[in-house]
């Protein structure tokens, strides 16, 4: 059964994507249009009941959470293709703790600058200065932790790529691309040469080449 992902032109379901390619599962996407509020339609609301992106659908199965959904695709398929979770139960476990620290640490304050440099010129709202430096300030500490981290392993997690890696590429490149932020990560040498590393997988430049950013 062809698994379906749900809003391919996103950041958070190119982390499924990334992972399904990865994971070397067939899959195939289906559109939906965020800024016209197809989310928000009673036909996809049956889907995901919180209206957000992504959800994917295998056979009868329904999953939404891009994490859940990249736990749940790494665990079922743990001998096929990339091993994203590791290989000792150790190992797991500093990836599951590194992939909750991308969660709770790296992604609010770079979701908000998203917002704020992004979405919000976009739509004709303001931006709001205040919050975009204490954004930048929060994402910064973040990064100092991971400069000293990756000074002593090349990936998160240990010295294996993984989920806690992979997670971080969708929003990373905005950071690095189109918010125009991209000294925030060269500035640091070790998070500087992850980034380099993990966002030249064969995996992330074809889901790039497949389905363009919105914005």
């Amino acid at each position: 059964m062809v698994v379906k992902v749900y809003g391919p032109d996103y950041a958070c379901p190119k982390r499924v994507i990334v992972c399904l390619i990865e994971k070397e599962i067939e899959f195939e996407t289906v559109h939906v249009d965020g800024f016209k509020g197809e989310h928000k339609e009673p036909q996809y609301l049956k889907l995901q009941p919180f209206g957000l992106l992504p959800v994917i659908q295998d056979g009868d199965y329904i999953l939404y959470e891009s994490r859940a959904i990249l736990r749940y695709y790494a665990e079922k398929y743990k001998n096929q293709g990339t091993d994203l979770l590791g290989k000792t139960i150790e190992e797991r476990g500093l990836v599951e703790q590194w992939l909750e620290v991308e969660a709770h640490n790296f992604n609010p304050p770079i979701y908000n600058l998203v917002m704020d440099l992004l979405v919000h010129p976009l739509l004709g709202l303001p931006s709001d200065p205040k919050d975009i430096e204490e954004s930048e300030e929060k994402l910064g500490k973040v990064l100092d932790i991971y400069e000293e981290r990756l000074s002593k392993t090349k990936y998160l997690a240990g010295d294996f790529f993984s989920l806690a890696d992979l997670s971080h590429l969708p929003f990373g490149h905005y950071l690095m691309n189109s918010m125009g932020k991209e000294n925030m990560v060269k500035e640091r040498k070790h998070v500087n040469a992850w980034w380099d590393d993990i966002s030249n997988r064969p995996s992330w430049k074809k889901v790039l080449q497949l389905y363009k950013y919105p914005m």
